[in-house]
């Protein structure tokens, strides 16, 4: 997938929280954090957890489940020395008063 699909508006998503949506065939948690929309899978590799179900802290969403952390910029995951491991991070951007993301290939 390539094109940018909305999956919210501005205002629906409070600030160092996040949603949880559907772009294509993938679940992808979209957070807002210091004024500034962030999206990662949403799927926590442990055990599946929603992580736009989690606490958001500095940056950092917390698996509701387990609390693995992951930053909401990139997708790392902050508990592990290599920073390839953690979830894909997709691009956003906000058209008007649409949020969209685009999914990373």
């Amino acid at each position: 997938m390539s094109d940018f699909v909305t999956v919210a508006k501005v205002g629906s998503i409070p600030p160092n929280q996040g949603g949880t949506f559907t772009v294509g065939d993938r679940l992808v948690a979209v957070f807002l954090v210091d004024g500034v929309y962030h999206a990662i899978d949403d799927i926590c590799p442990h055990m599946g957890a929603s992580l736009g179900a989690g606490y958001v802290d500095n940056g950092v969403v917390y698996c509701p489940w387990h609390a693995w952390r992951f930053r909401v910029c990139d997708g790392a995951w902050c508990d592990n020395p290599n920073p390839k491991l953690g979830v894909a991070s997709h691009e956003v951007r906000v058209v008007g008063d649409e949020i969209q993301v685009r999914i990373a290939l």
